[in-house]
């Protein structure tokens, strides 16, 4: 989703991870290469610029809100296409950010609690579609705990 909808834990964990996804792919074996949410970035033509599209409307959120995060740890960016996320995936990670927020950071969760679906992040383009098959979905249908915030799966174009 947009990093606007982030509160600052969301943004922080969210550029982390991020600079994480982009070392492993940078330098195969490095950390867990394997992780099934890096396949998006990983299928497409240029990895590391996919990444690095991804990174940088973070960084620019971050920006915005006066926080320093180093624009130069993105190695590359320019890749031409827009990423797909299912509608489902991102309703999904949306209930699950909305549950976080409810607890650290009611005045945001107030500010976008009654939207039904929150913009997606400027390099996806959102499809039809259920909750990505890698997702860990607990049987009450609630998030693994584990499970991270760069979640938006990649369809092959």
């Amino acid at each position: 989703m947009h990093p606007k909808h982030f509160d600052r834990q969301a943004l922080t964990a969210c550029w982390r991870e991020g600079l994480l996804a982009q070392a492993v792919i940078a330098e195969p074996g490095r950390g867990y290469s394997r992780h099934p949410q890096l396949r998006r970035f990983q299928e497409t033509d240029d990895p590391c610029a996919a990444i690095g599209d991804y990174l940088t409307p973070i960084v620019d959120e971050a920006d915005a809100r006066g926080y320093s995060f180093a624009r130069d740890k993105i190695r590359t960016t320019g890749y031409a296409r827009t990423l797909i996320v299912n509608d489902g995936q991102l309703a999904y990670e949306w209930k699950h950010l909305l549950a976080k927020l409810e607890h650290r950071s009611p005045t945001v969760w107030e500010r976008w609690r009654d939207l039904p679906v929150p913009d997606p992040h400027p390099g996806f383009t959102v499809v039809s579609g259920p909750i990505a098959e890698w997702e860990k979905v607990a049987a009450d249908g609630a998030a693994h705990s584990g499970r991270t915030i760069i979640g938006q799966q990649e369809a092959s174009t």
